[in-house]
């Protein structure tokens, strides 16, 4: 079996190391789970931000295109006749030196305005000081416009420019207008600007070191990427940000493992995506698991150290405890040296100290009277009583130390998982039983003390089984105050247990204690259904108890097991009461056993020592070496 110390440290470290694990992974999960949350709501924050102003910055420009659309030489440029060299120079002239530089003036951040007709005629500005020759060719350029702008009207937004050089740079809006005669749409006026102004309101927003936006049009063509090259940003993954609509995905970019998180635009159908490396999503909550594992680890190496030094405080004493009952076993009294405790352990080394003391000084009385029987007649008589109390005394000090082992090692039971109340109940129960077995006066007490001392004999026992196991005691209230010896109720009970029921308590056994008077005799009864006695056995005891002496000394027997022993039981209420009183047993194999104390039933009658006290003070013993107490 593992030692103490070990099972205590053993239990303790489990204990620790669940409680920290618990915690660690709960806190650990828990603040995963809020950093996980925080950064969707900050990255959806800064995607609806994005989205809010990326359409605020397109919508500045189709407001543009509506405050040109109501100028009456624009119309009219529309409906000129395209062999009208005169006409067109006018308008030409009244759009590009007074009309656009509105625009440049009220958006600085204008790339470029040009207006194409049907007829082939078209007009364009660069926000430049130098007039602006268009460099292409109006009706391929009309027809590629017709293509992607809608016919009500309505903004059409796309990556391109009229300037090859810079398509792949720049962002136009356009509409289809008419002019001032016609019922349909018979023009295209657009309008330019650099996909870099666009990018400069989301510069601003935070999302991180490596962390990118990037816009997809709903043809899935980029319309803005990040400054930095990535090769693999098409593709697959353009589809799966077209397939995600304004939700997000973890996908790889350039052989990482990355956030996207996509807000498609109601107003330009652009999807607005920002990627964000899912381990600098992540370092927070390594940074958590790794202050985690550190502090845990610190709390259980303070935990251990604490647990080690508890165990010891506690294991300690009962082994110094455990030894010297050892030692007091093979017959060397000595005294506890250990520190002062104010505890319930304190209080059981105490209690033993006391016991040790007093049957160190019983052994010198048993010296001192066996040196005085070469008297004189009437110090022989002295000497022979002087004995008979020392026999009695020591007899009555014989506690069986197995007992004592048994509620220690349930002591210590106790005190590896359960808290004090257990522990500190059965100490309790435990110095009540030393204090009141260590008496050594000889006066009867009464049948109430005895079931005290029974009942706190029971609540060690009750530890000792795990269960309850109640007594019935039937004994009448006026019978209570009866006089009877020390230490005899309880052994029995003892005995019962050891005996009775060798394969365990059941929910049928029972204990019955009762007691009556007849005639002049007082009777304690104790019986039991348990497995009773073979006749052979039965006999036996009885002719033990005829014996009229004290049991041997041999631990093996089945009379001196059980606290002091049925013998010794028997003969210490002679040594009380005469040998005319004592005990008597019945017992029937399977059926249980009777046990019955006999003794006088006057309860006023004079004690031994009550009768000792009344003797000449001639023939008293010395007060000093008797050393009476009461109870």
């Amino acid at each position: 079996m593992r030692s103490l110390s070990k099972r205590l440290f053993v239990y303790f470290l489990v204990v620790i190391v669940m409680s920290l694990t618990t915690v660690g992974v709960f806190a650990y999960t828990q603040s995963s789970r809020a950093l996980d949350r925080q950064s969707e709501r900050y990255i959806s924050q800064i995607m609806s931000s994005a989205v809010y102003q990326s359409d605020l910055y397109l919508k500045t420009y189709e407001r543009a295109s509506e405050s040109l659309l109501t100028d009456l030489d624009l119309k009219r440029f529309l409906d000129i006749n395209p062999t009208d060299s005169f006409a067109y120079y006018q308008y030409y002239d009244a759009l590009q030196k007074r009309l656009f530089p509105t625009v440049f003036i009220l958006h600085p951040q204008t790339h470029l305005i040009y207006l194409i007709g049907e007829h082939g005629r078209a007009v364009a500005d660069d926000n430049s000081n130098q007039a602006y020759t268009p460099n292409f060719r109006p009706a391929d350029m009309y027809r590629e416009l017709l293509e992607r702008t809608p016919e009500n009207g309505a903004i059409a937004i796309f990556k391109g420019s009229i300037k090859p050089d810079q398509a792949d740079r720049v962002i136009t809006l356009a509409r289809r207008v008419r002019g001032v005669q016609s019922y349909s749409p018979n023009g295209v006026l657009a309008i330019e600007f650099r996909e870099q102004d666009l990018a400069r309101i989301w510069q601003p927003l935070d999302i991180g070191e490596q962390g990118f936006f990037f816009i997809v049009d709903d043809k899935g063509g980029l319309i803005f990427r990040p400054s930095e090259p990535h090769d693999e940003l098409d593709g697959s993954l353009v589809r799966n940000v077209l397939a995600a609509g304004s939700g997000s995905f973890v996908g790889k970019l350039d052989g990482e493992n990355r956030l996207f998180v996509t807000r498609k635009s109601d107003y330009s159908s652009w999807s607005i995506v920002v990627s964000v490396p899912v381990r600098e999503l992540r370092g927070p909550i390594a940074t958590i698991r790794t202050t985690t594992l550190v502090v845990g680890l610190a709390t259980l190496v303070a935990a251990i150290f604490v647990a080690l030094r508890f165990g010891r405080s506690i294991v300690k004493p009962i082994q110094v405890l455990k030894d010297g009952m050892r030692r007091t076993e093979k017959g060397n009294w000595v005294r506890l040296d250990v520190p002062e405790r104010l505890d319930e352990i304190g209080g059981l080394i105490l209690s033993y100290n006391r016991m040790v003391t007093r049957l160190s000084e019983l052994i010198e009385q048993v010296y001192e009277a066996e040196l005085k029987q070469q008297g004189t007649l009437l110090d022989l008589q002295e000497t022979r009583l002087e004995r008979q109390r020392a026999e009695f005394q020591a007899l009555q000090m014989q506690i069986n130390p197995h007992f004592l082992y048994n509620t220690l090692e349930t002591i210590k039971c106790y005190a590896v998982v359960q808290d004090s109340r257990e522990i500190t109940e059965m100490v309790e129960a435990m110095a009540f039983m030393l204090r009141y077995s260590i008496q050594t006066n000889l006066e009867e007490i009464t049948v109430a003390n005895e079931l005290k001392h029974v009942l706190r004999y029971m609540t060690i026992l009750r530890h000792r089984l795990g269960r309850d196991f109640d007594i019935d005691v039937a004994v009448p209230p006026g019978l209570l105050l009866e006089k009877m010896v020390r230490l005899t109720l309880q052994p029995i009970v003892e005995n019962v247990f050891q005996h009775a029921f060798p394969n365990g308590i059941e929910d049928r056994h029972t204990i019955r204690i009762d007691a009556r008077r007849e005639e002049e005799r007082f009777l304690v009864i104790v019986e039991d259904n348990g497995a009773g006695m073979t006749p052979e056995r039965l006999a036996a005891l009885r002719g033990k108890l005829g014996q009229n002496r004290l049991a041997e000394s041999d631990a093996g027997s089945i009379y001196h097991r059980g606290g002091i022993g049925l013998m010794n039981v028997h003969r210490r209420i002679q040594l009380v009461f005469g040998e005319q009183y004592g005990m008597t047993v019945e017992s029937e194999l399977g059926r249980g056993t009777r046990i019955v104390l006999t003794m006088p039933g006057i309860r006023n009658k004079l004690s031994i020592a009550d009768r000792h006290q009344q003797r000449p003070n001639s023939e008293r013993p010395n007060p000093e070496r008797s050393n009476p107490q009461s109870e």
